[in-house]
């Protein structure tokens, strides 16, 4: 359901807005740091947790910042969306994982981040991360302004 009527063109326009603030400027640190790993000390280089041991927690097991994160996404596009925010809020977490745009970035064979400071690798991997945001966020303004 559509709560202030806007054509899907509209609801594109105030979802990227809305997305662009609670990624940018409602993301803190912490959040920015955290939002991949999971709880318990978990590596995502080695794959291990604390103390070297195998982690066997599920996928869901994330880092507090991973959900405070996509609550901010949740609130503000909800404000537009409506209930098709909470599939955003999830597809938001999915994504920021970063296995589906390192995976997209190795099968599409883009410049590799070299982990120097000022890297082009990272800012391809970042502005990908967002185009895969953005998408989710015009899906949904079609679906919602559709009706």
């Amino acid at each position: 359901m559509n709560p202030w009527d806007l054509s899907s063109s509209e609801l594109m326009v105030w979802g990227l807005v809305l997305h662009l603030i609670a990624d940018w400027l409602f993301q803190n640190e912490w959040m920015a740091l955290h939002k991949m790993e999971r709880r318990g000390g978990y590596n995502p280089t080695t794959m291990t947790g604390a103390k070297g041991t195998k982690y066997t927690r599920p996928w869901w097991d994330r880092h507090p910042a991973c959900y405070v994160h996509s609550g901010v996404h949740l609130a503000f596009l909800s404000l537009i969306f409506g209930w098709v925010a909470i599939p955003l809020a999830l597809a938001h977490v999915f994504i920021d994982l970063r296995f589906p745009v390192v995976w997209w970035s190795m099968f599409i064979k883009q410049t590799q981040p070299l982990g120097k400071r000022f890297d082009i690798g990272t800012d391809v991997r970042i502005w990908t991360d967002q185009v895969f945001h953005i998408v989710c966020v015009a899906v949904a303004a079609l679906i919602v302004g559709a009706r």
